[in-house]
């Protein structure tokens, strides 16, 4: 009897990480120290000492059963996106920049080519939110799950100057919100989508006129990462007074995160395209429409509060990383809450 026959393929483990290194290296930041294969990750924090008082902030997830949709479709090359963007968006969201992320690959057996391409995924959402990749783990769970299945779970470390952090303080009555287009379902509510849709491949794969592609295309879509957007308003000279990430909660549970007491938000559902797959689900679903706002971001992944004086200066700083912006609502005072109308 040896570790093999229990069921843990140390050679894979090493293969694995030889295929996942090409990927590696492109995320890397002139703050790593050391290469991929020590026992710890290593970042220079010495560019932190020119901040006046340097906040560190961190974000942990997963991308919960969406992880199911890969394995049915057999595409694995972009739940890694979503694992970092469930992390850095948070971070982005309290004012902060991602410095690191470090990702979890829990499997019931190590297939090399299949590790890799995840890995490929989480250094894409590395590159698009300039987070260098340090490290990460491979676990092998023979027994635990069955061999062609797997969890992946992240984390990220940020860093932001204390007087930079958003948080919601200096909001008031007439303060605008303008909300970023998400890119579909995202990482949230996929208990409920595995329940509306039936879960096969060829179902999957079946192209729908409504969606403009397959149905298995439009529910794997990688979440939308907001960290450029965000540091672009910042760069502009916006003051962005509250910010919140539409993840799982939806608008009801989300919003109200960024107020502080004595405010509300208001937000028109007609301010702004409801993406397809959002109609599509809550038809075939029979789901109300307040539960589709309470679970999901319909369309919208990020929300900002600001001056009505800067509103111009936001949207054209959205809209130079590539984002869509709208202008979804604005603040006014009340008990701490959001209203949809």
């Amino acid at each position: 009897m040896d570790y093999k026959k229990a069921g843990v393929d140390i050679e894979a483990g090493y293969k694995s990480v030889e295929l996942m290194k090409e990927h590696v290296k492109k995320t890397l930041r002139p703050e790593v120290l050391g290469g991929l294969g020590g026992f710890s990750g290593a970042f220079s924090l010495a560019k932190i000492k020119e901040m006046e008082e340097p906040v560190l902030l961190s974000g942990t997830d997963g991308c919960g059963t969406k992880v199911k949709l890969a394995m049915i479709m057999d595409k694995h090359d972009t739940i890694g996106i979503d694992a970092v963007a469930m992390c850095v968006n948070d971070i982005a969201c309290a004012g902060g920049e991602p410095l690191f992320f470090l990702d979890y690959i829990a499997c019931g057996k190590n297939y090399p080519e299949k590790i890799a391409s995840i890995v490929k995924g989480v250094a894409e959402g590395c590159l698009q939110s300039e987070a260098a990749l340090i490290g990460g783990e491979t676990a092998e769970h023979p027994g635990l799950m069955p061999e062609d299945e797997y969890d992946l779970a992240g984390f990220a470390v940020g860093v932001c100057d204390k007087k930079d952090m958003i948080t919601g303080e200096d909001l008031k009555a007439g303060d605008v919100l303008i909300g970023m287009a998400s890119s579909g379902v995202h990482s949230n509510g996929f208990s409920l989508v595995r329940k509306v849709f039936e879960m096969t491949k060829e179902s999957l794969d079946t192209y729908y006129d409504d969606l403009g592609t397959t149905l298995g295309e439009a529910l794997l879509a990688p979440t939308r990462i907001y960290v450029k957007a965000l540091k672009s308003i910042k760069n502009a000279g916006v003051k962005v007074k509250a910010c919140s990430h539409i993840t799982g909660g939806g608008f009801y549970e989300n919003i109200p995160r960024m107020l502080k007491d004595g405010v509300k938000a208001v937000v028109e559902k007609d301010s702004y395209p409801v993406p397809p797959i959002f109609t599509k689900l809550a038809k075939e679903g029979n789901v109300d429409e307040h539960a589709m706002y309470n679970t999901y971001n319909m369309g919208i992944g990020m929300i900002v509060a600001v001056d009505p004086a800067d509103v111009d200066k936001t949207i054209e700083a959205i809209k130079a990383t590539g984002d869509t912006p709208y202008v979804i609502g604005h603040i006014e005072d009340g008990e701490k809450g959001v209203t949809l109308c």
